[in-house]
C-alpha cells in the first residue's frame, strides 16, 4: 500500500478528526506505517511537536493514534483566532503572519507549496497518509484558493470519503448536496461516504443509502454508531458543549472542577486528565455560582489574554475569583491563566494595551515578546513533593516572579511557575499538560481535597494508558464499522475512474465580491 486519502465533511465538527484517528490507529495495527495530515486547520489548542514547531492538537492526537512521534508536516498551516477578525498564521510551525479574512484568501496560493511539499514529505517516509479536511468540502466561496479539502485533493490526486454527522439530522441531503456543489473534476475523486454518530436500527435507515448510492454512483462506506466517551484531543470549543466523562469516585467523595469558558479559550485539552481521574467532575462554565461553589477553578489558556481578563470583571467572575483566593479555596492558572493572575500585565504585542493590572493574585509580572515561546518540557515538581512533571510551552507572554515560590523545576534546574496565597491556594505555570503527569496530579488533587475536606482517592490508571485505550477503541470503531478493505483500496489505487457527475456538477460563478470582512480566516 502506498497513498493518502482525505476524510472530508458536509460540516464542522462532524467526526473526520476521531475517524481519521481511528483509521490512523486500524492500520498502525495491521501494520501499514501510517502518519495523519491536515494541511490547514484553524484551532486554538495545539501542541508543540517533536521537531519544535506548532501544530494543531488533533494531528498530535492522531501521530499517537499511529504510534510516531508528532511533526511539523502533519499540520503546515496552522491558524490562531486572535480576536477583532484577526488571526495568527503559522506555517511550517512558525508563526509568519497575522491577516484578516480577505487577506488571507488572497495570500492562500502561496502556501499551497508548503503544504503539498510536507504531504509529500510525508508519503515518501510512510506507507499512508490520512488526511483531514477542515469544515465543510463545499465552502464554495472558499474554493477558488483552497487548500485544505477539494483544492488540496486536486493538487495531489487523492481519493476523498465524504463524511455526515446524522444526529444533527439530514444527514443525506447533507452528502448530496455537498457532492453535487462540487464541480465535476472535485466530484471525481469523492469515492464513497461515511455515516457518523447514528442511533438506532441500521435497517431504517439502509433504503435511505441504498437511494444515495444509486443517486450518485457512490457507495456508502459504513455507518458509525453514535457512542459516548469517545474522548479525542478537540479543535476548537464546538466540543465544550459536549460534557466530560465522570467516573464514579474511589472514596466517599467527589472533586468539583469548574474551568472558566474564556471567550478565546485555547488548550483547554488541560484539563482531560483531570476528568480521567475517579470522582472529578469536569465542566467548562462562565456561571459565576458555579465558580463559588467549584472545590477548584481552573483559568485555562487563551489566546488573548488581556481581552479575557478584561471578560472576567465584565462578569463579575474576577470578583468571584478574588474572593476563592482570600478564603483559601483552591484556583489553578495555566500559561494564560496564569498571566491574568499576576499583579501586571505589559502587552505590546498582543492586545497591544501597555500595562494592564492583573488579578493581582500571584506575585508575578508578564511581559509580552515579540518572538513566541515553542518548547517541550521535562522535570519535577518541588511543590508537589517532587513528583515527576513536564508540559510543553506556547506563548509569547514571559512571566517574571518576585515572591512567592515556585512549584516546578525543569531537568536544566530553572524553575518554572509560582504559589502563593493563603494556604498555598493560587498555583500558576506557563506549562501546559503537567496535569497529565500522574504523579503532578494525583498529588495536586490530593491538596485540592484536602482543601475542601474532603475523602478523595486517586484512581491507578495512567493517563497514558487512559489514552491508548481510547485510541485502540476508535481503532475498534472504524473495523467494526467502516468498510476497512475498501478504504485501503483507495489509499494504494486511488479514485475509481468514471465516477458520475451529480447534478448540478458545481455553483454558478458569484456575480460580485463580498462588501465585508465576515471574520477571520476559516
Amino acid at each position: 500500500m502506498s497513498g493518502a486519502i482525505l476524510l472530508a465533511g458536509t460540516a464542522s465538527d462532524v467526526g473526520k478528526s476521531v475517524i481519521t484517528a481511528g483509521l490512523c490507529r486500524h492500520l498502525m495495527r495491521s501494520g501499514v506505517s501510517v502518519a495523519p495530515f491536515k494541511a490547514q486547520n484553524m484551532a486554538l489548542n495545539a501542541a508543540v511537536a517533536a521537531d519544535g514547531g506548532e501544530i494543531g492538537r488533533a494531528q498530535a492526537a492522531q501521530a499517537a493514534a499511529c504510534g510516531i512521534p508528532a511533526e511539523t508536516a502533519m499540520n503546515p498551516i496552522l491558524i490562531k483566532p486572535t480576536g477583532e477578525r484577526r488571526s495568527q498564521v503559522v506555517v511550517m510551525g512558525r508563526p509568519a503572519f497575522d491577516a484578516g479574512a480577505r487577506d488571507y484568501h488572497s495570500r492562500r496560493h502561496t502556501l499551497m507549496p508548503a503544504v503539498l511539499d510536507a504531504l509529500n514529505d510525508l508519503k515518501r517516509r510512510f506507507d499512508a497518509v490520512v488526511c483531514e479536511g477542515a469544515g465543510s468540502a463545499a465552502e464554495i466561496n472558499l474554493r477558488p484558493h483552497d487548500l485544505a479539502n477539494m483544492g488540496l485533493a486536486r493538487a495531489a490526486n487523492m481519493p476523498v470519503v465524504l463524511i455526515a454527522d446524522i444526529d444533527r439530522g439530514g444527514a443525506l441531503a447533507s452528502l448530496y448536496g455537498t457532492l453535487a456543489l462540487l464541480e465535476p473534476a472535485d466530484q471525481a475523486l469523492i469515492s464513497g461516504f461515511v455515516i457518523n454518530r447514528f442511533r438506532g436500527d441500521r435497517a431504517v435507515l439502509e433504503p435511505g443509502l441504498e437511494q444515495l448510492t444509486e443517486l450518485t454512483g457512490r457507495p456508502c462506506l459504513g455507518v458509525l454508531p453514535h457512542l459516548d466517551g469517545l474522548d479525542f484531543d478537540a479543535e476548537d470549543s464546538l466540543s465544550l458543549d459536549r460534557p466530560l466523562p465522570f467516573t464514579e469516585p474511589i472514596g466517599t467523595d467527589s472533586i468539583e472542577v469548574a474551568v472558566v469558558r474564556l471567550p478565546r479559550i485555547s488548550n483547554f485539552t488541560d484539563v482531560d486528565a483531570l476528568a480521567a481521574e475517579p470522582g472529578v467532575n469536569v465542566r467548562y462554565t462562565a456561571g459565576p455560582d458555579d465558580v463559588r461553589r467549584a472545590d477548584l477553578v481552573v483559568l485555562p489558556g487563551t489566546k488573548t489574554t488581556v481581552g479575557d481578563l478584561r471578560w472576567l470583571h465584565r462578569t463579575g467572575l474576577a470578583e468571584v475569583i478574588i474572593a476563592r483566593a482570600s478564603a483559601g479555596r483552591p484556583i489553578l492558572g495555566v500559561c494564560g491563566g496564569y498571566q491574568m493572575l499576576g499583579h501586571r500585565i505589559i502587552d505590546d504585542v498582543e492586545s497591544g494595551e501597555g500595562t494592564v493590572h492583573g488579578l493581582g493574585l500571584l506575585p508575578v509580572t508578564t511581559v509580552f515578546a515579540a518572538d513566541k515561546t515553542l518548547a517541550n518540557h521535562t522535570g519535577t515538581a518541588p511543590g508537589l513533593g517532587g513528583a515527576i512533571a513536564g508540559g510543553y510551552s506556547i506563548r509569547h507572554g514571559r512571566p517574571e516572579v518576585d515572591g512567592g515560590r515556585a512549584w516546578l523545576r525543569d531537568d536544566a534546574g530553572r524553575d518554572e511557575g509560582c504559589v502563593s496565597g493563603i494556604g498555598d491556594s493560587v498555583w500558576g505555570t506557563s506549562w501546559h499538560g503537567v496535569l497529565e503527569h500522574d504523579e503532578a496530579r494525583r498529588a495536586f488533587l490530593a491538596r485540592v481535597a484536602d482543601a475542601a475536606g474532603l475523602d478523595w482517592k486517586p484512581g491507578s490508571e495512567s493517563f497514558a494508558a487512559v489514552r491508548e485505550r481510547r485510541l485502540d477503541r476508535l481503532g475498534d470503531l472504524v473495523a467494526d464499522h467502516l468498510d476497512v478493505k475498501a478504504l485501503q483500496d483507495l489509499l494504494a489505487d486511488g479514485a475509481p475512474p468514471g465516477l458520475p457527475v451529480a447534478p448540478p456538477g458545481g455553483a454558478p460563478a458569484p456575480r460580485t465580491l463580498p462588501q465585508s470582512n465576515p471574520g477571520g480566516p476559516r
